[in-house]
Order: structure tokens, then C-alpha cells, then sequence
């Protein structure tokens, strides 16, 4: 079975603006793209697990959130790192687009998403972690059955480094 470290996306690998959807708004956080590099070079996966409630509050859609993640993607590349799979949740309760206006299995901290990175991937949830910069991120991980880690924002190579080799 493989390994991962989930990552959530704003505010671990991205300054978080609230309701990020634009290329020109996203700023790396210091280390995210090292970070990232590290888990490929390590044998980790490396995934983004994210809530974008945005789309079901109509203030962007799934397709903005796609050319993101590509431009992400891109990034990556230039550094030889990549993200082995972007999974969000794009609902929300109190959203006003339908079918997203729901309440799912997948927003975290419920662990939806992880479990359906785990079946994809065939990892194993006891081996890997999830880093999140809330509550909900690193109660999500456990939820899962992962380690869940709480990133206070500084750099996420150091924290990452620390959680791969000790």
C-alpha cells in the first residue's frame, strides 16, 4: 500500500484570500513547492484535500477551480514536483447553487475525501498524514484514520522534512 500526505490547500500551500479561484491571486506559502517536491522524492504521495464552497455559494465554478489546480500543476513542473491528485468538496449546506447545496460526506472534517483518495490510490490511511492550518483539516485526518498535523503558517518544507524524516 502507499503513503501520502494530504494537504489542505489555503493556507498550507497557498496564502489564504479567502475564496481563491483566480491564478493571479495565488501566493505560495514559504516551502509549499519544496515541500511538495520532498514527499515525490520521499515515496509519499502528495494530494490536496480542500473545501471550495465557493461554487456552491456561485462565486466561482468547478472549472476555476480546475484552471487553479492546473496552474498549480504547471508551478510544480517547473521544479520537478507535481501534486499526484487535487480532491475538493464543492459543497455547502447553506450554498444557493444546486446540486451543491447539500450536506455531503465529503466536506471536511468529514473524511470523504480522503476515503476516496485512499480507494484510488490504495493507501494506507495509518501510514500518512493530514496537514491543515484548522481545526476541521486536522480533525478530518483523524477522522480518517491518518495523523493529523496542524501547520501554524511559517514553513512548510521545515514541517514536512520533520514529518518524513524525524
Amino acid at each position: 500500500m502507499n503513503r501520502a500526505i494530504f494537504f489542505d490547500r489555503d493556507g498550507v500551500l497557498n496564502i489564504d484570500t479567502i475564496n481563491l479561484y483566480k491564478i493571479e491571486d495565488w501566493q505560495w506559502i514559504d516551502g509549499a513547492r519544496e515541500a511538495i517536491k520532498l514527499c515525490n522524492d520521499s515515496g509519499y504521495l502528495a494530494i490536496v484535500i480542500t473545501n471550495q464552497s465557493g461554487i456552491a455559494r456561485g462565486l466561482f465554478t468547478e472549472a476555476d477551480v480546475q484552471k487553479l489546480h492546473n496552474f498549480v500543476q504547471g508551478e510544480l513542473k517547473k521544479i520537478g514536483a507535481h501534486m499526484d491528485a487535487f480532491y475538493y468538496c464543492p459543497h455547502h449546506i447553506e450554498g444557493t447553487v444546486p446540486p451543491y447545496n447539500i450536506d455531503c460526506e465529503c466536506r471536511k472534517p468529514k473524511p470523504g475525501l480522503i476515503f476516496r483518495a485512499c480507494k484510488d490510490f490504495d493507501i494506507d490511511s495509518a501510514q500518512s498524514f493530514m496537514i491543515g492550518d484548522k481545526e476541521r483539516d486536522v480533525e478530518c485526518g483523524v477522522n480518517a484514520g491518518c495523523k493529523g498535523v496542524f501547520f501554524d503558517g511559517t514553513n512548510l518544507y521545515n514541517l514536512v522534512n520533520k514529518i518524513i524524516n524525524g
